[in-house]
């Protein structure tokens, strides 16, 4: 689909041009979120991941990660770029955009070192659950004020679901350690913010 297609693409950039800045900016990203994962300590290199004990589920969660974090960061962008945002929500966009695009990064490398595509070769974005369709990017795009900010919101409440339950997936079937470290930490990191979330959206 093309929002699939699109997101597939944005992926693909952002891991060709994060390098070093991807880890920087993790390591700026708050202490409330544990995000020690994106430091080179436990960035596998080509040689050690290579030849690192894998599995399918492994390959599928960051194949599927990627673009589902690249939508993320994509909509944290969109939100960062409107005037008279509430400085709570920007603040939570800002924080999703530094902790994710690292991961896509460190992803992208395990992908490498295993010698296996980075993107799903279908492309259909079959078990990305709590994608934004096309449609929904628009609106958040074309959004204003205190309704950006809701929509922005309740959409990556949805976002954040979907990530959470391909990371209990990954949590009950992975083999690689630093891919179900990587799980347990979105676990933990984006149930918090749904509840940061859902607390916002009281208040809006």
């Amino acid at each position: 689909m093309n929002t699939t297609v699109k997101t597939l693409s944005i992926a693909a950039a952002l891991a060709a041009s994060l390098g070093l800045a991807g880890c920087a900016a993790n390591a700026g990203s708050g202490t409330s979120m544990p995000r020690d994962h994106g430091s080179s300590s436990t960035m596998p290199s080509a040689g050690t991941s290579a030849n690192a004990d894998h599995n399918p589920a492994d390959i599928m969660f960051a194949q599927m990660m990627i673009p589902h974090h690249a939508q993320a960061v994509e909509m944290s962008g969109i939100v960062l770029g409107k005037p008279d945002m509430p400085a709570e929500v920007t603040a939570l966009a800002t924080k999703i955009k530094a902790a994710q695009a690292p991961e896509i990064e460190q992803m992208t490398g395990w992908l490498t070192g295993w010698n296996v595509p980075t993107m799903m070769s279908d492309h259909t974005g079959h078990g990305m659950t709590g994608m934004v369709d096309d449609a929904g990017i628009d609106k958040l795009k074309s959004a204003t004020g205190t309704d950006a900010a809701r929509l922005f919101l309740e959409q990556m409440t949805g976002h954040h679901e979907g990530a959470i339950d391909m990371a209990q997936q990954e949590i009950g079937a992975g083999k690689f350690p630093d891919a179900v470290k990587l799980g347990h930490d979105i676990v933990a990191a984006q149930q918090a913010e749904i509840t940061q979330m859902k607390q916002l959206l009281a208040t809006l």
